[in-house]
Protein backbone atom coordinates (compact mmCIF):
# COMPACT_ATOMS: atom_id res chain seq x y z
CA UNK A 1 0.00 0.00 0.00
CA UNK A 2 3.06 1.91 1.28
CA UNK A 3 4.70 2.09 -2.76
CA UNK A 4 1.12 2.15 -4.14
CA UNK A 5 0.81 5.54 -2.52
CA UNK A 6 4.36 6.58 -3.08
CA UNK A 7 3.98 5.51 -6.45
CA UNK A 8 0.64 7.61 -6.85
CA UNK A 9 2.23 10.80 -5.47
CA UNK A 10 4.96 10.37 -7.99
CA UNK A 11 3.11 10.38 -10.57
CA UNK A 12 1.23 12.98 -9.54
CA UNK A 13 3.88 15.35 -8.67
CA UNK A 14 5.61 14.63 -12.25
CA UNK A 15 2.49 15.32 -13.79
CA UNK A 16 2.05 18.81 -12.09
CA UNK A 17 5.89 19.78 -12.54
CA UNK A 18 5.46 18.38 -16.26
CA UNK A 19 2.12 20.83 -16.60
CA UNK A 20 4.34 23.47 -14.54
CA UNK A 21 6.91 22.97 -17.39
CA UNK A 22 4.25 22.98 -20.14
CA UNK A 23 2.87 26.63 -18.97
CA UNK A 24 6.03 27.81 -17.67
CA UNK A 25 6.93 26.80 -22.02
CA UNK A 26 3.69 28.20 -23.28
CA UNK A 27 4.66 31.67 -21.54
CA UNK A 28 8.31 31.66 -22.44
CA UNK A 29 7.41 31.02 -26.05
CA UNK A 30 4.85 34.02 -25.85
CA UNK A 31 7.53 36.13 -24.39
CA UNK A 32 9.82 35.37 -26.84
CA UNK A 33 7.15 35.60 -29.70
CA UNK A 34 6.42 38.85 -28.62
CA UNK A 35 10.22 40.19 -27.92
CA UNK A 36 10.93 38.26 -31.35
CA UNK A 37 8.27 40.96 -33.52
CA UNK A 38 10.73 43.38 -35.42
CA UNK A 39 10.30 46.83 -33.55
CA UNK A 40 8.57 49.34 -35.33
CA UNK A 41 10.96 51.30 -37.71
CA UNK A 42 10.57 55.02 -39.72
CA UNK A 43 14.12 56.37 -40.34
CA UNK A 44 15.09 56.03 -43.44
CA UNK A 45 18.61 56.95 -44.57
CA UNK A 46 19.46 58.76 -41.88
CA UNK A 47 16.24 61.05 -41.32
CA UNK A 48 14.14 60.47 -38.59
CA UNK A 49 10.41 60.29 -38.98
CA UNK A 50 8.03 61.17 -36.44
CA UNK A 51 5.08 61.40 -35.62
CA UNK A 52 2.61 63.93 -32.97
CA UNK A 53 0.12 62.56 -30.88
CA UNK A 54 -2.27 65.14 -32.29
CA UNK A 55 -2.12 62.52 -35.70
CA UNK A 56 -4.20 60.39 -33.63
CA UNK A 57 -6.76 63.36 -32.09
CA UNK A 58 -9.81 61.56 -33.95
CA UNK A 59 -9.11 58.10 -31.39
CA UNK A 60 -9.13 57.43 -27.84
CA UNK A 61 -5.90 58.48 -26.22
CA UNK A 62 -4.52 56.71 -23.02
CA UNK A 63 -0.76 57.12 -23.20
CA UNK A 64 -0.99 52.84 -23.56
CA UNK A 65 -3.49 53.58 -26.87
CA UNK A 66 -1.19 56.26 -28.12
CA UNK A 67 2.01 53.91 -28.00
CA UNK A 68 -0.38 51.31 -29.92
CA UNK A 69 -1.26 53.73 -32.21
CA UNK A 70 2.72 54.41 -33.24
CA UNK A 71 3.29 50.76 -33.13
CA UNK A 72 0.37 49.97 -35.76
CA UNK A 73 1.70 53.29 -38.01
CA UNK A 74 5.27 51.27 -37.50
CA UNK A 75 6.72 54.89 -36.65
CA UNK A 76 9.32 54.31 -33.91
CA UNK A 77 10.00 58.21 -33.15
CA UNK A 78 7.58 60.67 -31.22
CA UNK A 79 6.50 64.63 -30.39
CA UNK A 80 4.50 63.53 -26.94
CA UNK A 81 1.93 66.14 -25.83
CA UNK A 82 0.66 66.68 -22.52
CA UNK A 83 -3.17 65.33 -21.50
CA UNK A 84 -1.95 61.39 -21.90
CA UNK A 85 1.34 61.12 -19.84
CA UNK A 86 -0.46 63.91 -17.61
CA UNK A 87 -3.61 61.59 -16.91
CA UNK A 88 -0.84 58.50 -16.78
CA UNK A 89 0.87 60.26 -14.08
CA UNK A 90 -2.40 61.41 -11.91
CA UNK A 91 -2.98 64.55 -12.78
CA UNK A 92 -6.56 65.69 -11.62
CA UNK A 93 -9.29 65.36 -14.17
CA UNK A 94 -10.18 68.40 -16.13
CA UNK A 95 -13.67 69.62 -13.74
CA UNK A 96 -14.41 73.01 -15.33
CA UNK A 97 -14.09 74.49 -11.66
CA UNK A 98 -12.66 77.95 -11.37
CA UNK A 99 -10.15 76.80 -9.46
CA UNK A 100 -9.03 74.07 -11.74
CA UNK A 101 -5.47 75.96 -12.80
CA UNK A 102 -4.58 76.04 -9.12
CA UNK A 103 -5.00 72.72 -8.15
CA UNK A 104 -3.06 71.38 -11.62
CA UNK A 105 -0.34 73.92 -10.83
CA UNK A 106 -0.01 72.33 -7.18
CA UNK A 107 0.25 69.01 -8.83
CA UNK A 108 2.61 69.86 -11.09
CA UNK A 109 5.03 71.29 -8.73
CA UNK A 110 4.71 68.59 -6.26
CA UNK A 111 4.55 65.29 -8.54
CA UNK A 112 7.53 63.21 -8.79
CA UNK A 113 8.97 62.21 -12.14
CA UNK A 114 8.29 58.30 -11.63
CA UNK A 115 5.73 58.02 -13.93
CA UNK A 116 7.65 59.83 -16.03
CA UNK A 117 10.35 57.38 -16.26
CA UNK A 118 8.09 54.82 -16.21
CA UNK A 119 6.38 55.84 -19.61
CA UNK A 120 9.88 56.24 -21.36
CA UNK A 121 10.66 52.43 -20.52
CA UNK A 122 6.76 51.63 -22.42
CA UNK A 123 7.71 53.30 -25.18
CA UNK A 124 11.44 52.60 -24.78
CA UNK A 125 10.59 48.74 -24.92
CA UNK A 126 8.85 48.84 -27.35
CA UNK A 127 11.49 50.38 -29.67
CA UNK A 128 9.65 53.98 -29.72
CA UNK A 129 12.37 57.27 -28.78
CA UNK A 130 10.15 60.07 -27.10
CA UNK A 131 11.96 62.97 -28.74
CA UNK A 132 9.87 66.07 -27.58
CA UNK A 133 7.19 67.14 -25.26
CA UNK A 134 4.79 69.35 -25.44
CA UNK A 135 2.89 69.98 -22.00
CA UNK A 136 0.23 72.90 -21.47
CA UNK A 137 2.65 73.74 -18.88
CA UNK A 138 5.08 76.62 -20.37
CA UNK A 139 2.60 79.74 -21.03
CA UNK A 140 3.01 83.06 -19.57
CA UNK A 141 -0.16 81.84 -16.72
CA UNK A 142 2.35 79.19 -15.57
CA UNK A 143 3.94 78.90 -12.50
CA UNK A 144 7.82 79.08 -12.36
CA UNK A 145 7.65 75.57 -10.87
CA UNK A 146 5.19 74.71 -13.71
CA UNK A 147 7.51 75.30 -16.46
CA UNK A 148 10.33 73.54 -13.98
CA UNK A 149 8.03 70.28 -13.90
CA UNK A 150 7.64 70.72 -17.83
CA UNK A 151 11.33 70.67 -18.04
CA UNK A 152 11.50 67.56 -15.67
CA UNK A 153 9.09 65.79 -17.19
CA UNK A 154 10.66 66.20 -20.46
CA UNK A 155 14.15 65.29 -19.17
CA UNK A 156 12.02 62.10 -17.96
CA UNK A 157 10.86 61.32 -21.07
CA UNK A 158 13.77 60.93 -22.97
CA UNK A 159 13.44 64.08 -24.65
CA UNK A 160 15.39 66.23 -26.42
CA UNK A 161 13.56 69.70 -26.45
CA UNK A 162 9.94 70.96 -25.27
CA UNK A 163 7.52 72.41 -27.83
CA UNK A 164 5.52 74.96 -27.42
CA UNK A 165 3.55 77.92 -29.53
CA UNK A 166 5.21 80.64 -30.13
CA UNK A 167 4.58 83.60 -27.35
CA UNK A 168 5.70 87.18 -27.05
CA UNK A 169 9.45 88.14 -26.48
CA UNK A 170 8.77 88.24 -22.66
CA UNK A 171 7.77 84.87 -22.03
CA UNK A 172 10.87 83.23 -24.86
CA UNK A 173 13.05 85.32 -22.55
CA UNK A 174 11.94 83.70 -19.40
CA UNK A 175 11.64 80.26 -21.33
CA UNK A 176 14.89 80.35 -22.84
CA UNK A 177 16.32 81.09 -19.21
CA UNK A 178 14.36 78.11 -17.37
CA UNK A 179 15.24 75.94 -20.30
CA UNK A 180 19.24 76.74 -19.90
CA UNK A 181 18.85 76.07 -16.30
CA UNK A 182 17.26 72.32 -17.25
CA UNK A 183 19.92 72.46 -20.23
CA UNK A 184 17.23 71.80 -22.64
CA UNK A 185 15.80 73.15 -25.49
CA UNK A 186 12.26 75.21 -26.28
CA UNK A 187 11.75 74.97 -29.80
CA UNK A 188 8.74 77.46 -30.93
CA UNK A 189 5.97 76.62 -33.03
CA UNK A 190 4.28 78.95 -35.95
CA UNK A 191 1.47 78.82 -37.97
CA UNK A 192 0.85 80.98 -40.97
CA UNK A 193 2.22 84.17 -38.80
CA UNK A 194 5.68 82.39 -39.73
CA UNK A 195 7.93 84.41 -42.06
CA UNK A 196 11.69 84.42 -42.60
CA UNK A 197 12.51 86.48 -39.61
CA UNK A 198 9.55 85.65 -36.83
CA UNK A 199 11.62 83.57 -35.00
CA UNK A 200 14.90 85.77 -34.56
CA UNK A 201 13.82 87.59 -31.86
CA UNK A 202 14.10 84.30 -29.37
CA UNK A 203 16.70 82.81 -30.84
CA UNK A 204 18.96 85.86 -30.23
CA UNK A 205 17.64 86.02 -26.55
CA UNK A 206 19.04 82.69 -25.73
CA UNK A 207 20.92 79.62 -27.31
CA UNK A 208 18.35 77.39 -25.24
CA UNK A 209 15.51 78.85 -27.80
CA UNK A 210 14.78 76.92 -30.59
CA UNK A 211 12.53 75.93 -33.78
CA UNK A 212 9.95 73.56 -34.28
CA UNK A 213 9.27 74.56 -37.70
CA UNK A 214 5.81 73.64 -39.16
CA UNK A 215 6.43 73.55 -43.43
CA UNK A 216 2.69 73.14 -44.06
CA UNK A 217 2.12 75.81 -42.31
CA UNK A 218 5.02 78.28 -43.09
CA UNK A 219 4.06 77.32 -47.01
CA UNK A 220 0.67 78.41 -46.22
CA UNK A 221 1.84 81.48 -44.63
CA UNK A 222 4.23 82.94 -46.71
CA UNK A 223 3.26 81.13 -49.95
CA UNK A 224 7.38 79.88 -50.93
CA UNK A 225 9.36 77.51 -50.08
CA UNK A 226 10.84 76.60 -46.53
CA UNK A 227 14.22 75.38 -48.19
CA UNK A 228 16.16 78.99 -48.09
CA UNK A 229 15.11 79.48 -44.29
CA UNK A 230 16.01 75.12 -43.20
CA UNK A 231 19.62 76.33 -45.16
CA UNK A 232 19.89 79.57 -42.52
CA UNK A 233 18.21 78.09 -39.47
CA UNK A 234 19.24 74.52 -39.44
CA UNK A 235 21.43 74.23 -36.50
CA UNK A 236 18.27 76.02 -34.28
CA UNK A 237 15.52 73.56 -35.82
CA UNK A 238 15.07 71.10 -32.60
CA UNK A 239 12.12 69.39 -35.19
CA UNK A 240 10.23 69.95 -38.09
CA UNK A 241 6.29 69.24 -38.83
CA UNK A 242 5.68 67.99 -41.96
CA UNK A 243 2.31 68.88 -43.31
CA UNK A 244 0.85 69.65 -46.84
CA UNK A 245 -0.65 73.01 -47.79
CA UNK A 246 -1.89 75.18 -50.25
CA UNK A 247 -0.35 78.48 -50.97
CA UNK A 248 -2.36 82.06 -50.15
CA UNK A 249 -3.27 80.35 -46.06
CA UNK A 250 -4.80 77.35 -48.30
CA UNK A 251 -5.95 73.53 -47.07
CA UNK A 252 -4.24 70.85 -45.26
CA UNK A 253 -4.11 68.31 -48.49
CA UNK A 254 -3.28 65.00 -48.54
CA UNK A 255 0.68 64.31 -49.15
CA UNK A 256 1.93 65.57 -52.54
CA UNK A 257 -1.17 67.29 -53.65
CA UNK A 258 -0.18 70.47 -52.21
CA UNK A 259 2.00 73.15 -52.53
CA UNK A 260 4.91 72.10 -50.08
CA UNK A 261 7.73 70.73 -51.24
CA UNK A 262 8.04 67.64 -48.47
CA UNK A 263 10.14 65.67 -50.80
CA UNK A 264 12.69 68.54 -51.43
CA UNK A 265 12.54 69.34 -48.13
CA UNK A 266 13.42 65.14 -46.82
CA UNK A 267 15.96 65.27 -49.77
CA UNK A 268 17.77 68.67 -47.82
CA UNK A 269 17.43 66.55 -44.05
CA UNK A 270 19.21 63.62 -46.17
CA UNK A 271 21.44 65.30 -48.34
CA UNK A 272 23.10 67.79 -45.44
CA UNK A 273 22.95 65.14 -42.61
CA UNK A 274 20.96 67.64 -40.58
CA UNK A 275 19.81 65.61 -36.93
CA UNK A 276 16.51 66.83 -36.43
CA UNK A 277 13.39 64.80 -36.58
CA UNK A 278 10.34 65.41 -39.04
CA UNK A 279 7.21 64.83 -37.28
CA UNK A 280 4.30 64.01 -39.37
CA UNK A 281 1.03 66.20 -38.20
CA UNK A 282 -1.89 64.57 -40.23
CA UNK A 283 -4.30 67.46 -40.24
CA UNK A 284 -5.72 66.57 -44.05
CA UNK A 285 -9.51 65.08 -43.68
CA UNK A 286 -9.08 61.52 -43.45
CA UNK A 287 -11.18 59.82 -46.58
CA UNK A 288 -14.25 57.89 -45.56
CA UNK A 289 -13.53 54.55 -44.66
CA UNK A 290 -9.81 55.21 -43.13
CA UNK A 291 -8.87 56.14 -40.15
CA UNK A 292 -6.14 58.17 -38.70
CA UNK A 293 -3.32 55.17 -38.44
CA UNK A 294 -4.04 54.05 -41.66
CA UNK A 295 -2.94 57.90 -43.26
CA UNK A 296 -0.53 58.02 -40.81
CA UNK A 297 1.17 54.96 -42.31
CA UNK A 298 0.21 56.12 -46.05
CA UNK A 299 2.61 60.03 -44.69
CA UNK A 300 5.34 57.14 -43.15
CA UNK A 301 5.27 55.53 -46.91
CA UNK A 302 5.29 59.19 -48.82
CA UNK A 303 8.37 60.02 -46.87
CA UNK A 304 10.48 56.49 -46.81
CA UNK A 305 9.63 56.50 -50.27
CA UNK A 306 11.13 60.27 -51.21
CA UNK A 307 14.34 58.80 -48.89
CA UNK A 308 14.84 56.14 -50.78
Amino acid sequence: MKNQQFSRRRFIGAGMLAAAGMAFASKSSFANSFLAKPKPNSKFNGVQIGVITYSYRSLPGSIQQILQYCIDSNINAIELMGDAAEAYAGAPPRDGSENYAAQLATWRENTIMDSFFAIRKMFNDAGINIYAWKPNALGAKNTDGEIDYAFNAGKALGCSHVTVELPDAVQTQRLGDIAEKHGMIVAYHAHTQATPTLWDVALSQSDHNGINLDIGHYVAGTSSSPVDFILKNHKRIASMHIKDRKFHDGPNMPWGEGDTPIKEVLALIKKNDYKFPATIELEYKIPEGSDPVKEVIKCREYAKNALA
